[in-house]
């Protein structure tokens, strides 16, 4: 049995614990409260970015998983390297792999060619350089020996669970009831979207094998589709028939008078107006496998916000 040490049991977190768990290992999760219903699994709450505090949870730790967000999306570029800079102390402090889960800001606009590993930083803004410099201080921080660090990227997620997401509770939460989705830019689009289960069950894979630390993997996702084809699909599932509603730049900005948030969503905008596909044959070429179809994985997403209605309801 080894050691394992979560940061974050949110959307793909959470997962990684649960897997984690049946797979036999000793699990701690780490999040802001302490809190959280993972069986098997012991919950401490901290602060991420207290380096003391990362070095204590962090001991003994076979390895350490990055998986946590900043607080306010608003200010995602002021919050977010503090807790990088933490759980990495956390991880070389005891030694432990860290597998970091990242996502696709560092790329910028894709210009319609697939995303491969290989592609440059090409950052647009406030938060795309911010996750590119973060993404280059770790693999830094592996070149020089400070920690032992791998690094995998996902695109949108969907899954059950996964509310705040552009496939998410704005798609399926008005599936159910028969009402209208709301997206961004273009949906007609082409878009890789990433299911958490399978991202996790990724990550988990980075975090033991061979020859894959010092470097950035796309994990498993399945064969793109518009965005449009997979809310004809939900809604189907669901017995309605789909309506979406689609805001784009000039949207955003209006609803950013009333809701600030809205208007940080514009900065990223490009990857829902233009072709957005992820190339995982790196991935696929070291670990076989296919990512769970799109299919099969919306149908499970569903079926957990039913559940969740129902349970809400009662």
């Amino acid at each position: 049995m080894s050691r394992h040490v979560v940061f974050g049991t949110g959307q793909v977190g959470r997962h990684v614990v649960e897997h984690l768990v049946r797979d036999g290992h000793d699990v701690l999760a780490v999040n802001r409260t302490g809190t959280g219903d993972l069986p098997g699994a012991r919950v401490v709450a901290g602060d991420a970015s207290d380096s003391n505090f990362t070095e204590r949870v962090c001991s003994g730790a076979d390895v350490v998983y990055f998986c946590l967000n900043a607080p306010s999306y608003d200010r995602w570029s002021e919050q977010f390297p503090p807790l990088q800079h933490g759980v990495l102390a956390g991880a070389a402090s005891a030694g432990a792999r860290l597998v970091v889960l990242d996502n696709l800001y560092t790329y910028g606009p894709s210009h319609g060619r697939d995303l491969v590993e290989t592609m440059a930083p090409a950052p647009t803004s406030d938060k795309s350089a911010t996750r590119a410099t973060m993404t280059e201080e770790l693999l830094m921080a592996h070149a020089r020996g400070h920690a032992e660090i791998v690094i995998g990227r996902a695109s949108d997620y969907f899954g059950p669970g996964t509310t705040h997401s552009a496939l998410g509770e704005s798609v399926f939460g008005p599936a159910l009831a028969g009402s209208t989705a709301q997206v961004m830019g273009d949906p007609r689009q082409l878009h890789s979207y990433s299911y958490t289960p399978d991202v996790a069950a990724a990550l988990v894979n980075l975090a033991t094998a061979a020859d894959v630390t010092g470097q950035i993997w796309h994990l498993p996702v399945a064969p793109a589709q518009t965005t449009t084809a997979l809310i004809d699909h939900i809604f189907s599932l669901a017995g309605h028939r789909p309506r979406t509603f689609a805001a784009g730049r000039l949207t955003l900005a209006a609803l950013g008078l009333v809701k600030p948030i809205m208007r940080e969503y514009q900065h990223t905008l490009y990857q829902f107006t233009d072709r957005w596909m992820v190339d995982d044959a790196k991935y696929r070429a070291r670990f076989g496998g296919e990512a769970t179809p799109l299919h099969d994985g919306l149908a499970a997403t569903l079926a957990w916000y039913r559940e969740d209605a129902l349970a809400h309801a009662g």
